[in-house]
């Protein structure tokens, strides 16, 4: 069972920055990807980036050269760095873990909202 804590929402200004930190509550090393999502209401939850225990990465055509997604094992964190917000980017944000061992499970966090507004 993995717990992922999301945490650096919050409001900004449209063209501003904002980091977000997806802790989880084991070794990322043994979890075979990790990921952003987000979901505003009445639409579908949808893939923002992801990465892999490899190192390869995959981005959503909006957020392409905007967003960046990291990761640091030593502290069990994956990040997505925001930068170049817009106000289409409101939502929740939620981090995302896939784990093949024992079997294969998606484990979700709690989310963290995320609003752009002048």
């Amino acid at each position: 069972q993995v717990q992922l804590v999301e945490s650096g929402g919050g409001l900004v200004q449209p063209g501003g920055s904002l980091r977000l930190s997806c802790a989880a509550s084991e070794s990322i090393v043994s979890i075979v990807r990790m990921g952003w999502y987000r979901q505003t209401p009445g639409k579908q939850r949808e893939l923002v980036a992801t990465i892999t225990s490899g190192g390869a990465i995959n981005y959503a055509d909006s957020v392409k050269g905007r967003f960046t997604i990291s990761r640091d094992n030593a502290k069990d964190t994956v990040y997505l760095e925001m930068n170049s917000l817009k106000p289409e980017d409101t939502a929740v944000y939620y981090c995302n873990a896939l784990k093949h061992l024992p079997y294969t499970r998606v484990y979700w966090g709690q989310g963290t909202q995320v609003t752009v507004s002048s």
